[in-house]
C-alpha cells in the first residue's frame, strides 16, 4: 500500500508548509514532489492568521500537478477560514440577519484572523478551487475532516451528501445560508469526552454514518486546545480510545506544521 500522508491548517506559513514536506520527504529542496506514488491529504485552512495564504493556494495548486506527474496525489479538503475568506469576498460589510457581528462576513472573517493581503490577492480561479473542494473523504479506512464537530451529518448521511450539501451551499447567494455553513463549519471540540468508546458517542456515529475506522482532523490546535506546549509540538495527538488523530500543531500560536504518516 502506498504511503498516505496528512497535513492540516497551513495559516499562510509557506516557508513553515516547505519545511515540514522536506522533512517527510515529500519534495525535493526546489519545491517539486519528491515522494513518488505516496498521497497527501490537507484538511483545510490554507488561509488567513499568517503572512501569505493565497501564496500557499497557489503552493498546493502547483504542488498537485507535480504529485500527479510523478504519480503520486495530494488532495485537500475545504476548511472553515475558506469559507469565511469566500463570505467575506461575496458579501463584504453587508449586515447579515440574526447575526449580531459588527461589519457582516467581512468584520467577522477579519477578527477570526482574516488577512486583507489574502482578500485582495483572491482571484475567480482561486474562488473556483475553495468552491470545489470536498469537505469530508474515507482513505484506506480514515474519516479525513477539517474540523473536530459531528455537524457533518447535519450535511447529510454519506461523504457523497455530505460534499454536495457543502458544495451547494458554497455555491449560494444566500447569506443565511452562508451563516449555517459557516456555524457548522467552525464548530469544534466533538470527541474529547468519547473515553470510554461507547457505540453512541459523535465518534462512533462519524465513522458508522460516513465510513472509516479512525477519524482525523485539524481546526483545533494541539497548543491552544489540547494544552500541548508549542515547543513540544513534534506529532499528531491520537485520542477517544485510539479512534481519533488530532494534527493542527497550531503553526500560528508558535507550534509547527505537521506532516503525518498515517500509513
Amino acid at each position: 500500500m502506498t504511503p498516505l500522508y496528512v497535513a492540516a491548517d497551513i495559516h499562510g506559513h509557506r516557508s513553515e508548509f516547505w519545511e515540514a514536506l522536506r522533512e517527510a520527504g515529500l519534495v525535493d529542496s526546489t519545491g517539486q514532489w519528491s515522494g513518488g506514488g505516496a498521497r497527501l491529504w490537507l484538511l483545510g485552512d490554507y488561509v488567513d492568521r499568517g503572512p501569505d495564504g493565497i501564496g500557499v493556494i497557489n503552493d498546493v495548486q502547483r504542488l498537485a500537478v507535480s504529485a500527479r506527474a510523478a504519480g503520486g496525489h495530494l488532495g485537500a479538503l475545504v476548511g472553515n477560514h475558506e469559507v469565511q475568506l469566500l463570505a467575506a469576498h461575496w458579501f463584504g460589510t453587508t449586515p447579515v440577519a440574526g447575526w449580531d457581528e459588527p461589519g457582516g462576513f467581512r468584520g467577522g472573517w477579519a477578527r477570526f484572523g482574516g488577512r486583507e493581503k489574502d482578500l485582495h490577492q483572491l482571484t475567480p480561479s482561486h474562488v473556483e478551487w475553495m468552491t470545489r473542494l470536498p469537505a469530508v473523504t474515507v482513505v484506506d479506512g480514515f474519516l479525513l475532516v477539517h474540523s473536530d464537530t459531528a455537524r457533518y451529518l447535519e450535511f447529510g448521511s454519506s461523504v457523497a451528501t455530505v460534499n454536495a450539501a457543502v458544495t451547494t451551499a458554497l455555491d449560494s447567494g444566500d447569506p443565511a445560508t452562508w451563516l449555517t455553513l459557516c456555524g457548522r463549519m467552525s464548530d469544534r471540540g466533538a470527541f474529547r469526552d468519547a473515553t470510554p468508546a461507547s457505540p453512541d458517542d459523535r465518534v462512533s456515529m462519524m465513522l458508522r454514518t460516513l465510513g472509516g475506522n479512525v477519524l482525523v482532523h485539524g481546526h483545533s490546535t494541539l497548543t491552544k486546545h489540547f494544552g500541548v506546549a508549542p515547543q513540544d509540538v513534534t506529532a499528531a495527538l491520537r485520542y477517544a480510545d485510539g479512534r481519533v488523530i488530532a494534527i493542527d500543531g497550531g503553526v500560528h500560536e508558535g507550534g509547527r506544521v505537521l506532516v503525518t504518516r498515517l500509513r
